[in-house]
């Protein structure tokens, strides 16, 4: 980082609107130079799973064609291989291609949670869960900078739907943000180290993000130690000033002639400290002398090719199998592959995350090459729309053994299936041993800027895969699923005898399913989402996605799989679930604790032994998870804090360890404004899933809880059960000549009715003994004595 003295001196020769201009681009896709100070521009380009890099430095809307780029999967698909060290790979392979490209900073990871099935940006998206969001974006984000490019994690915060995304307001307590939608980027901010934080488009709690002081300073800088530089979502800025005060340094697109003027104006009528406007400019020289320090970088197409291809195999989720996979190459092995998707893949989101890919991998060619003694059939089966953009014209395959209709994907959106596609399809599977139904959803179905309007596959498809099942009774099926976000299974999945869930899998996508089909990687993926069995038993279902500009986040810390386990609501397929095409099994838990809550080091290790029961090298991913049964506040059953994913050879035995801290046991609390650890039991859980809970313990822990402000508002039940409150109230009051608690408490029937009335109310009340005197005598009283005291339990971190 360039040396603060030196930056602070090249701002101090800057002239007002210099430094004006140093806050806004130069263009869409460029900071600003300065070029009497030497000070260049340098660029900025999306690239969350590939780089889309515009030849030219001008575009109304930074959509035109790219340059060619390796399209690695998408975030969904990344966010099911649980895999930290996958993700650093992928990052630093997306690095290396930006040194190429002579870019500086690469726009991504997104890492907002998975809210809502229909978010039409979730494939951009790793999780539902902020534990595994932040692990995996963290490690994106370290692979990314390990090649001196800057990562930028976004959208900052609580983007989550494309519906009014510019100007709705997310309606969301504090306690639902520090507890599902802060951490994942409080991970990456503070482990690590991103170059810049996007803000988002939507107000959060009615004011918009980019102008949210409390979000981008007090939050991310004053708490988290953000020391980077903070941009504006494209177009995300409202107020330049407002925005600039509140901690955004760099608005893009520049609203050239506008921004800058109004930012100098402001200057120079005292509305704008000269130190805010300083700050903002060294951040900018920061990152820009930061860039500096690239090396010269060369795009390796092949290895990369073959690290979005291992990527993609690491990330597909086997969600069923009754046996029939994995396919077994053999003469006289007839596989009939059905759908249009096995002949035109789609494999990447639409927006701006769009690459154009170095290659693309074809499953029906790359299905021919794996399995070359079988005979493959093939039909389209229905039409998809267009081709997804970036794909280009992508082959059919050529291979002798396959035949089709050669009709070519055309229209747009979901297309019903005429009867001739569908007739040739039961015509080719009839006689085979094995279907391959390749599914998903059309390209104009998902993408930034709207939200989907259901989570069905196309009933072109549902209704192929019903024919198929009802024309070659006793002929297996094997979905082969398509899709950035999550789709429901439960009205066809029953005519499958295996489903593989691929997402967006990336341009090596059809080699990869190749791979995983026939056994030559085992499948690893673990869902990242919860697959309900309707969408309207999401926990977000009544409040997606608002009304008259806001959407109110009414379930709370209740998202996904935290919502799902507390109403015990049966689901498709959970969170952290897939299959193997061997097994594990799970023995021996231990869990040691070490130091105490009170003095901040409290410290637990989980252990438990993991063997290998299958006949076959594996994957498997375990999965801890935290639970306070008698919590004092709302909390889910369950919520994973640990995982690890570990390679075991068949017959292996691995003890694997987990580290927790009091944070994983805390909850945020809105009266104590800080994260609080209860004293009592947790429940620690090692399992396979959120619903395949393997091992379980309950461990007890000591904690002193923090003391309550008391005041004549508080309840008599809040006086009686603070230690210091309740005893000075049973000494005011003192005992009648029974020995017995005097006035208001000698009666248990008494303080059961009356119990939640504030004691001053109870003033009011004759006979009770207690005054209006009385009550603010304890109150300064006990406030006082406590005031006068040693300070409290330090809070989790």
């Amino acid at each position: 980082m360039a040396d603060s003295e030196s930056v602070a001196a090249l701002v101090a020769g800057l002239s007002v609107a210099q430094k004006a201009a140093l806050c806004l681009g130069s263009d869409f896709w460029h900071t600003a130079p300065v070029s009497e100070t030497g000070v260049e521009a340098i660029m900025l380009s999306d690239g969350p799973h590939g780089l889309r890099k515009q030849p030219g430095r001008t575009d109304h809307a930074g959509l035109r064609a790219s340059l060619p780029a390796t399209c690695f999967p998408t975030a969904s698909a990344l966010g099911s291989s649980w895999d930290t060290e996958l993700a650093r790979e992928v990052g630093a392979a997306l690095g290396a291609e930006a040194r190429a490209q002579d870019i500086a900073v690469v726009l991504g990871p997104g890492v907002n949670i998975k809210r809502h099935p229909l978010c039409g940006r979730n494939f951009e998206y790793f999780s539902e869960d902020p534990h595994l969001s932040g692990a995996l974006a963290a490690a994106l984000v370290d692979g990314l900078q390990s090649q001196q490019v800057g990562g930028c994690v976004k959208h900052f915060a609580a983007n989550n739907q494309e519906t009014d995304r510019m100007r709705v307001s997310a309606e969301v307590d504090e306690r639902t943000l520090r507890e599902i939608y802060f951490p994942a980027f409080e991970r990456v901010v503070t482990t690590a180290r991103p170059w810049l934080v996007m803000c988002s488009y939507n107000k959060v709690n009615g004011e918009y993000a980019s102008q949210h002081r409390w979000l981008l300073t007090d939050v991310l800088r004053g708490e988290w130690g953000f020391d980077g530089l903070v941009v504006s979502d494209w177009g995300a800025v409202h107020d330049r000033v407002a925005a600039l005060q509140a901690g955004l340094d760099l608005e893009m697109p520049p609203k050239l002639g506008v921004s800058d003027r109004a930012i100098v104006a402001a200057v120079t009528a005292g509305d704008l400290d000269d130190t805010v406007l300083d700050q903002a400019a060294g951040r900018v020289l920061r990152l820009v002398h930061r860039a500096r320090h690239r090396d010269p970088g060369a795009l390796v197409a092949e290895a990369h090719h073959a690290l979005a291809r291992r990527a993609a195999a690491q990330s597909m989720v086997l969600l069923k199998n009754e046996g029939v996979l994995p396919l077994r190459d053999a003469p006289g092995l007839t596989v009939a592959v059905i759908g249009e998707f096995a002949r035109t893949p789609r494999f990447q989101g639409a927006g701006s995350s769009q690459v154009n890919p170095t290659r693309v991998d074809v499953p029906l060619d790359e299905l021919a090459a794996a399995l070359p003694s079988a005979t493959l059939r093939f039909a389209a089966g229905y039409r998809t729309g267009d081709a997804p953009a970036g794909t280009g014209d992508a082959p059919a395959g050529t291979g002798d053994s396959l035949v089709g209709p050669g009709n070519s994907a055309a229209g747009s959106g979901d297309v019903p299936a005429s009867d001739g596609l569908a007739d040739e399809a039961v015509s080719v599977a009839t006689g085979a041993d094995v279907i391959l139904a390749f599914l998903g959803l059309p390209p104009a179905e998902e993408s930034e800027g709207f939200d989907r309007s259901h989570m069905d596959l196309p009933a072109a498809q549902t209704g192929l895969l019903a024919r198929l099942a009802e024309a070659v009774p006793g002929t297996p099926i094997v979905a082969v699923l398509c899709n950035g976000g999550a789709v429901r299974t439960s009205t066809w999945d029953h005519a499958a005898a295996a489903v593989l869930e691929c997402w967006l899998a990336g341009q090596a996508a059809g080699s990869a399913v190749a791979d995983v089909l026939t056994g030559a990687v085992n499948p690893s993926g673990r869902l990242a989402e919860t697959i309900p069995l309707r969408l309207a038993d999401c926990p977000a279902y009544l409040n997606f996605p608002g009304e008259e500009g806001h959407v109110r986040y009414g379930e709370g810390v209740f998202v996904g799989y935290r919502g799902y386990d507390a109403l015990d609501r049966r689901v498709a397929y959970p969170f952290g679930h897939g299959l193997s095409y061997c097994t594990f099994s799970y023995q021996h838990l231990q869990i040691a604790c070490t130091g105490a809550a009170d003095t901040g080091d409290l410290a637990m290790t989980v252990r438990c032994t993991i063997t290998n029961t299958g006949s076959r090298a594996g994957q498997e991913v375990v999965q801890v998870y935290v639970g306070d049964p008698a919590a004092a506040v709302a909390r889910p059953p369950r919520e994973l804090k640990a995982f690890a994913k570990i390679s075991m050879e068949p017959g292996a035995e691995r003890e694997v360890a987990f580290a927790l801290t009091a944070r994983d046991l805390s909850y945020w609390s809105a009266v104590h404004r800080r994260w609080v650890l209860e004293r009592g039991e947790f429940r620690i859980s090692v399992g396979a899933s959120s619903r395949d809970i393997r091992l379980a313990q309950d461990i007890t822990v000591e904690a002193t809880p923090p003391a309550v402000p008391l005041s004549d508002t508080s309840t008599l039940a809040e006086w009686l059960d603070d230690p210091a409150g309740g005893q000075a109230l049973r000494d005011a009051l003192g005992t009648g000549p029974d020995g017995r608690p005097a006035g208001i408490l000698g009666s248990e029937e008494l303080l059961a009715i009356i119990g939640n009335m504030p004691l001053g109310t109870l003033a009011a009340f004759p006979g009770l003994g207690v005054t209006d005197e009385l009550v603010a005598t304890l109150v300064t009283t006990v406030n006082e004595r406590r005031a006068e005291a040693a300070p409290g339990p330090r809070q989790a971190r």
